[in-house]
């Protein structure tokens, strides 16, 4: 099954931190209250990873109030067969 991963990044204020954390550990849903935040580093976003059928699948398990300013991205891993052969396609 493909792997996502959601970044949902937040207003770097103290309170809107709590208001989006407190949305997440509030939700009931098992991927939002084991998200994992960068507020205490500076980052103020949001990362949870899923396994999900599509994009769509994935940014349906962030809460309607803050879809729009996730980002999807599909996760993917490489085998070092694989990246032999494109390396040894450009050398000269």
């Amino acid at each position: 099954m493909p792997r996502f991963l959601i970044e949902l990044p937040h207003d770097d204020e103290e309170l809107a931190c709590a208001r989006v954390v407190k949305v997440f550990l509030s939700s009931g849903s098992h991927f939002l209250t084991h998200a994992d935040w960068g507020c205490a580093d500076g980052v103020h976003a949001a990362w949870i990873t899923v396994d999900a059928d599509s994009k769509d699948e994935a940014r349906s398990i962030v809460p309607p109030a803050f879809r729009s300013q996730a980002k999807i991205v599909a996760l993917n891993y490489f085998a070092m067969e694989y990246i032999d052969g494109i390396l040894s396609r450009h050398r000269h």
